[in-house]
C-alpha cells in the first residue's frame, strides 16, 4: 500500500499563532533545529495559547491536559536564529479530549516547514482520570475549530 506524502499546509488554514524564538541549543550538529524540538514547540504553542485565553491554569487549575498522541511531518529546515510562528487549529473535540493541529512556519513564510498534531486528554489533577472539557476550554476550542 502506498500513501501519499503529506504536503505543507498554508498559513491561512490556521486560526491562531504563537511566536517562538529559536535558541542556539535548538540546533543540532547538522546546523538545523533537531526534530525533537518541534514537539516541544507544539506543546509550548498550544499551552501558551490556552493560558493566555484563560482556559488553562497550570498551577491551581483542577483540570490539566495530558498528551496521549503526537505526530509531525517535516518539509523544510528551521535554524537558530530564526523566529518560528506556530499556527494552531482544532481538528476534533471529544468529551474529554482535543486534537490540536500545529504548523510551524519560518517567520513570514506562507507554507509550513513542519506540521503535525497532538491530542490532549483532559483529566482531574488529583485523580488523573478523564473529565468533561471545562466551559472556558470549550470556548477557546470553538474559536480554534478548523
Amino acid at each position: 500500500m502506498t500513501t501519499a506524502r503529506p504536503r505543507p499546509h498554508h498559513r491561512d488554514g490556521y486560526r491562531a499563532f504563537h511566536r517562538i524564538p529559536t535558541r542556539w541549543a535548538d540546533n543540532d550538529m547538522y546546523g538545523h533545529v533537531n526534530n525533537v524540538v518541534y514537539y516541544s514547540w507544539f506543546d509550548t504553542a498550544v499551552n501558551a495559547l490556552l493560558i493566555e485565553r484563560g482556559a488553562l491554569d497550570i498551577h491551581q487549575g483542577q483540570t490539566i491536559g495530558f498528551v496521549v498522541e503526537t505526530q509531525c511531518n517535516y518539509f523544510a529546515p528551521l535554524a537558530f536564529p530564526q523566529t518560528v510562528e506556530a499556527g494552531i487549529r482544532v481538528a476534533q473535540v471529544g468529551s474529554s479530549s482535543v486534537r490540536y493541529e500545529i504548523a510551524l512556519f519560518a517567520e513570514g513564510a506562507e507554507t509550513a516547514a513542519a506540521q503535525g498534531h497532538f491530542v490532549h486528554v483532559y483529566v482531574d489533577r488529583q485523580t488523573q482520570r478523564p473529565v468533561a472539557l471545562p466551559e472556558a476550554l470549550l470556548q477557546v476550542v470553538a474559536d480554534l475549530r478548523a
